[in-house]
């Protein structure tokens, strides 16, 4: 606040958990002689007749504020602090009759008043809609949701410094583009005025822009950052999240099914201390190696469909499965929605789902000895794709024949980037090519159930009047 009686800065000292990993197993009633100023939220208080004590609580943990009507300056103001109130506490470290570790109230200010009632301490916000509206709050009244962001923001460190550690070279790339590529999905479309055109909020992870960087001379790079979908809300999908892209030249997709699982492994291990998770009540391991299944093989396994019949065949077994499907589709799209809809959900994994139909996968390489299908994988994790991944297609007449062929298909279709065409034409190099959801990595390293438990502000509906 600037109003009259709120201060423009505070001194601070000492963290609160710094006080306490530092005077740990202190006996009671001993002083310390340490004299530190220490500020935060009051997330609770109570009086005991001349003593008041106050659990303060700071970004690094929580400490007891003790206050006495004999030494502590407007004692009575002070025991009147309402949960959820700033302040700024100077004192003595010392440990109170039962041993708590406490600062004395010498001195004290308000920082700032809460003027809307916290949540109880004891069941925080129940609503699950205000607490993604209200993180500002949830913050506060859940430990557990401060430990979930805490474990997203060391997921990005490591994952940042494994690639960094191997000569991976960061990049940023536009996410406004004028052209709607690098995969298949509704864009969020907006309007440049100064150069009168259309502009595409991305809807993949800088794919396109990477490999320029590829054929450019950057033989390993990678990408984190925001991609936007212009599709619908789930557990499991919010409009905007995070992606990390990787591109390496030379590699191809066992190359990169290599880096996936042992960036995955490394990253949860730096991050948990362990491999091994529970995720809704089931044990899952994420040490390498994982399991290698072909698309068609596991949809023989889970379903009993046989993946090699003419579109007609598949499009009854897709009626017999009551799996909708359009006229239009072909067997590759055919293939890839039977499969999505009886088959992805029921792995647990970790697996790596490999060679996808060619029809489905327009930037994916010709499969070296399966025709039709493409060297292209996709990790499954708990029943949800972590991560997708391509020998990366190369020839530039090839790929402008394969987006010429979306084209018009539908609303998600890929454009023909000419630009991306004219760098293939300029050469590149065999290349590897990997994206990983770094949003759906932290709902598994923090046993999340919903998107919207790790993303700080998740988009929802208008509030209510």
């Amino acid at each position: 606040m600037s109003g009259p009686g709120y201060p423009y800065r505070y001194e601070r000292t000492a963290a609160a958990g710094d006080l306490a990993a530092r005077h740990a197993g202190l006996a009671p009633e001993t002083p310390t002689g340490e004299h530190v100023s220490v500020a935060g939220r009051v997330m609770l208080i109570r009086r005991h007749g001349a003593i008041a004590f106050a659990t303060l609580v700071d970004s690094s943990g929580r400490i007891q504020l003790f206050a006495t009507e004999a030494k502590s300056p407007r004692f009575e103001d002070f025991a009147k602090l309402s949960i959820g109130d700033w302040v700024g506490v100077r004192g003595e470290v010392v440990t109170t009759r039962r041993g708590e570790l406490s600062v004395t109230v010498d001195e004290w200010v308000v920082l700032a008043e809460t003027r809307r009632p916290f949540p109880d301490k004891w069941h925080g916000l129940t609503d699950p809609d205000t607490r993604y509206r209200q993180r500002y709050v949830d913050l506060w009244a859940s430990e557990e949701s401060r430990r979930v962001f805490q474990v997203r923001a060391a997921v990005i460190r490591a994952t940042r410094r494994w690639l960094e550690d191997r000569g991976f070279v960061e990049a940023e790339t536009p996410v406004l583009q004028p052209d709607q590529g690098g995969a298949t999905a509704r864009p969020f479309i907006t309007h440049h005025n100064a150069l009168d055109m259309p502009l595409y909020l991305r809807i993949a992870g800088g794919e396109l822009y990477l490999k320029r960087l590829i054929g450019g001379g950057i033989e390993r790079v990678f990408e984190l950052g925001r991609v936007f979908r212009n599709e619908g809300i789930s557990p499991r999908h919010n409009p905007e999240f995070t992606m990390l892209e990787v591109y390496e030249a030379y590699a191809d997709y066992t190359d990169m099914m290599a880096t996936c699982e042992q960036l995955v492994a490394d990253v949860a291990r730096s991050v948990t201390g362990t491999t091994v998770l529970t995720h809704g009540g089931r044990e899952l391991d994420l040490a390498r190696p994982w399991r290698r299944a072909t698309l068609a093989e596991l949809v023989q396994e889970h379903a009993g469909v046989d993946l090699d019949q003419p579109a007609d065949a598949l499009r009854a077994e897709a009626r017999r499965l009551h799996v909708t499907t359009k006229p239009a589709w072909g067997r590759g799209k055919l293939a890839l929605e039977i499969y999505e809809k009886t088959t992805e959900a029921a792995l647990w994994g970790p697996i790596f789902v490999t060679d996808y139909p060619q029809e489905v996968s327009p930037l994916a390489r010709p499969h070296r000895s399966k025709p039709g299908t493409v060297e292209r994988f996709e990790a499954i994790v708990a029943g949800r794709e972590l991560a997708n991944a391509y020998s990366e297609l190369v020839d530039p007449v090839l790929q402008r024949q394969r987006l010429e062929e979306q084209v018009g298909q539908d609303e998600e279709s890929m454009a023909v980037d000419e630009d991306y065409i004219r760098a293939l034409e300029y050469g590149l190099p065999p290349t590897g090519g990997l994206g990983i959801g770094i949003d759906r990595l932290v709902m598994l390293l923090t046993d999340a159930s919903n998107i919207r438990d790790v993303v700080f502000f998740p988009t929802l509906r208008p509030e209510q009047p």
